[in-house]
């Protein structure tokens, strides 16, 4: 059971849109009073998630789960194995999402990614690409559930840390109800750690994966019907959570949830997260956040690494702030510049003041 929570820990803290709900309704877990390594995640996003996006959500929540980028095994068995597992021992607890369908290689491709210290492995069943298809893994593999437990099978026989699976509800013309109750059912018999189920179907034929994320009806009901008919195995929830008032409903049903737009596009909700959701410790102030950022930053600018590279996943940490707009725009004409440094960083920071948010209210007026 987690502690109760003190809505007075986020009176007078800026972070628009935050609604409280009744701390029973956000602390009390779904059906077990056991906490969940998986009950607030953010989700693996290709080209979002990397290495320096993680240590700024880590600056945010010390509770989030995070997930990489997801990396093929061909990458890791045949490409840069360091550049692909790298990260900052900030950032766990991390997992790290594979992509293949070939037993063996996701084996030594989860021990690769246990000795480089990832604190799980999570197999991607759920990405409806192109590409993906292509390379016989992703959202293609719903329909060889067979397939999928052999290699999960195989990634738990060669680590000791969690394995999950990543999926949808379906594909194409599935039926849901059936293909997702079959494909748990069959990939169970593997004893995956958890199932993060992306609440829509795939659509491999006619859409494209931005599509993908949007069109397919969401059906919570469904996944929430999959806990129940399996209360041994825990399930996580994604897909269309905007809110952390959306996230407090869900876990009422299951044992976590997982956002993915919501949380890299106003990573502010991640300031509340381990205060509204685990109980834990005050909101995080999103400039007490970026002031936690900025040491990495500076040690990475030394080493070289682009300033606009790392600014580029804080744009949206004051959306709906006055100044929120003068701050992105400095950022994006600004960050890109050859030498760009921290004073960069600095500088937009200074149009959050008063004055600059006044004069940006009167320009909106």
């Amino acid at each position: 059971m987690y502690p109760e929570f003190d809505a007075r820990k986020l009176e007078g803290v800026g972070f628009p849109g935050i609604l409280l709900l009744p701390a029973a309704m956000v602390h009390e877990p779904a059906m077990t009073a056991a906490p969940s390594p998986w009950r607030f995640c953010v989700a693996p996003m290709m080209d979002w998630t990397d290495r320096h996006c993680r240590v700024f959500h880590r600056m945010l929540s010390a509770r989030a789960l995070l997930y990489t980028e997801m990396v093929t095994t061909g990458a890791l068995i045949h490409g840069d194995r360091a550049r692909f597992l790298a990260h900052d021992p900030v950032e766990h607890p991390v997992a790290l999402q594979l992509g293949g369908s070939d037993a063996q290689e996701l084996a030594a491709c989860a021990r690769f990614g246990a000795d480089a210290g990832y604190a799980e492995i999570n197999l991607n069943v759920g990405c409806p690409s192109d590409r993906v298809q292509s390379g016989r893994f992703g959202a293609c593999l719903m329909a060889e559930p067979q397939l999928v437990a052999d290699c999960l099978a195989a990634m738990k026989a060669a680590v000791a840390i969690p394995v999950t699976v990543k999926c949808r509800i379906g594909i194409d013309g599935d039926d849901p109800h059936v293909r997702l109750r079959q494909f748990v059912e069959i990939v169970s018999q593997a004893k995956p750690d958890a199932f993060i189920i992306h609440a829509r179907k795939a659509i491999l034929k006619g859409l494209s994966p931005k599509e993908n994320r949007e069109v397919p009806p969401l059906d919570y009901a469904l996944v929430h019907a999959i806990r129940r008919e399996n209360p041994h195995l825990p399930i996580i929830i994604n897909g269309g959570i905007h809110t952390l008032e959306d996230a407090a409903l869900q876990l009422t049903h299951v044992d976590g949830v997982m956002l993915g737009r919501a949380a890299y596009q106003t990573p502010a909700i991640l300031c509340v997260v381990d205060a509204l959701l685990f109980g834990e410790g005050d909101p995080v102030q999103p400039e007490d956040g970026l002031a936690r950022f900025m040491p990495y930053v500076a040690r990475k600018l030394e080493e070289g690494v682009p300033l606009a590279a790392m600014t580029r996943h804080i744009l949206g940490l004051f959306s709906g702030r006055p100044g929120a707009r003068l701050f992105r725009r400095y950022l994006a004409e600004n960050a890109y510049k050859r030498g760009a440094g921290l004073n960069v960083l600095e500088d937009a920071l200074s149009l959050l003041s008063s004055r600059h948010a006044l004069l940006e209210m009167a320009d909106a007026s």
